[in-house]
């Protein structure tokens, strides 16, 4: 696996691997995770062919930035390229969307991943207006030319705001939820980052967990897991946990998904493989606790591509219990 694919990665003619590793669960709102344990993550990833972290100086208010930055201090031989995000460790308020704003995050993301430049830092779901400042994105641009950033893009909730994005021509990547049971950017949004130039980072690939095919209705999260506090939007978009499924639903339609795996192949694997194939996808970001998860996520990019027979059978599970809870949301 140490020869992954590696896909350009939009108009920053950077490269990722096709698998990718979130470190959300590194930080927080995952229950706890050591750091020792963190660390032996991003080594299994590197060791499994991953060349691409995504992370947000939100995450643990800073303790997933650090903890790459320290692995990354270990191991100077790896060439990983690193995704932050800012812009989510203030109140939610255009206004606060500046120059000077950027500056001071960018700054503390550099600090805590030791580094003079950031690869790429998006913004982590900004308010929708933010996606027609004229301003915002100047600024952005204004950080790339003082070096504090080699490119930027965004992290978005709707494919609206993507497709707005996606027209900046500063872009170079957006980051969807993009999985088996959410396929709405399928209809415009990757078809229009492929036109554009731009990269497609596809989150929350295994709907939090859902296509692993692992729970039961009965299964009982962590009470500080997101998976327990944020089912119906609590704390921050429901579109986060579990794809903006409901719980009960996406265990029985899980349950369908598990069956069209291929002989040898998990669910998960088969969730990744999934996104992984469809055309403009950059890179798939699935998250892992421990380095047993991580190498079965980066295994997906060995299988074959899923056939057409299995295709039409996730849109039609899709069509047939998900649409209608997801598709007019997002």
């Amino acid at each position: 696996m140490r020869n992954m694919e590696q896909r350009v990665f939009g108009r920053s003619k950077q490269q990722v691997s096709v698998v990718g590793l979130g470190t959300w669960q590194l930080g927080a709102d995952w229950g706890d995770v050591k750091e020792e344990d963190a660390l032996a993550v991003l080594d299994a990833a590197v060791e499994s062919g991953v060349t691409f972290f995504d992370t947000a100086d939100v995450y643990g208010d800073g303790r997933s930035e650090q903890v790459i930055g320290q692995y990354l201090r270990r191991r100077p031989d790896a060439e990983i390229l690193v995704a932050t995000k800012m812009g989510r460790r203030v109140e939610l308020d255009p206004a606060l969307y500046t120059l000077d704003n950027f500056r001071a995050w960018t700054d503390r993301s550099r600090r805590n991943l030791g580094v003079d430049r950031l690869d790429l830092v998006q913004l982590h779901c900004p308010p929708t207006p933010v996606f027609s400042s004229d301003a915002a994105f100047d600024a952005l641009d204004t950080l790339v030319e003082e070096g504090r950033i080699a490119a930027y893009g965004v992290s978005v909730e709707t494919c609206a705001e993507a497709l707005t994005a996606i027209a900046r021509p500063g872009t170079a990547s957006v980051q969807i939820i993009l999985n088996p049971f959410r396929l709405k950017p399928l209809e415009e949004v990757l078809p229009a980052a492929a036109k554009a130039g731009v990269g497609i980072i596809a989150r929350v690939p295994l709907a939090s967990g859902l296509l692993s095919g692992r729970y039961t209705k009965d299964t009982v999260f962590a009470a500080d897991d997101h998976r327990t506090f944020n089912r119906h939007g609590e704390a921050f978009d429901q579109g986060e946990t579990f794809a903006g499924v409901d719980f009960a639903t996406g265990v029985e339609a899980a349950a369908e998904f598990s069956a069209q795996a291929p002989d040898g192949a998990g669910a998960a694997q088969t969730a990744l493989r999934w996104i992984i194939q469809q055309p403009g996808v950059s890179s798939v970001i699935p998250g892992a606790r421990n380095p047993g998860q991580v190498r079965d996520n980066a295994q997906a990019a060995a299988l074959a591509p899923l056939p057409q027979s299995t295709l039409d059978a996730v849109q039609a599970l899709y069509d047939d219990k998900i649409r209608g809870q997801v598709h007019h949301r997002w």
